[in-house]
């Protein structure tokens, strides 16, 4: 499947952005805070996804710009299950990925994590089909 990044992709609208995080459903995976919505998106992209790492636990925006890069590449290279069950049910989502660690985690760890928050994303609606 296709493992790039477009513009579509990426959530922007301050509206949706305000309402994800106000009546948005979440879990965590330490260090990463996954909140989703359901939503009314274009139904050619099933997912537009935020990614945000809090200047409040990291300081040095050399750092949390390289852990949004880190997460940006883990979720590009690992959102095609979710996706598949996405459009397998027809739904669209919004999605943050949030990172909460106080620490900048190195790759293999983030990819862990964001790998995990995915796969258990796409089983809750892998579960709904009924």
């Amino acid at each position: 499947m296709d493992q790039s990044f477009k513009k579509e992709e990426r959530l922007h609208s301050k509206k949706i952005i305000d309402l994800l995080f106000e009546k948005g459903a979440s879990f965590a995976i330490d260090p990463i805070r996954t909140i989703w919505l359901e939503s009314e998106l274009n139904p050619g992209c099933p997912v537009q996804v935020l990614i945000a790492v809090p200047k409040k636990n990291i300081s040095k925006a050399v750092q949390r710009n390289k852990l949004k890069r880190r997460m940006r590449e883990v979720y590009r290279k690992n959102k095609s299950p979710l996706l598949e069950a996405l459009k397998r049910k027809g739904n669209s989502i919004s999605l943050a990925l949030v990172y909460t660690g106080n620490e900048v985690m190195a790759y293999a760890h983030i990819e862990e994590k964001i790998i995990l928050s995915l796969q258990r994303l796409s089983d809750m609606y892998e579960v709904d089909t009924d």
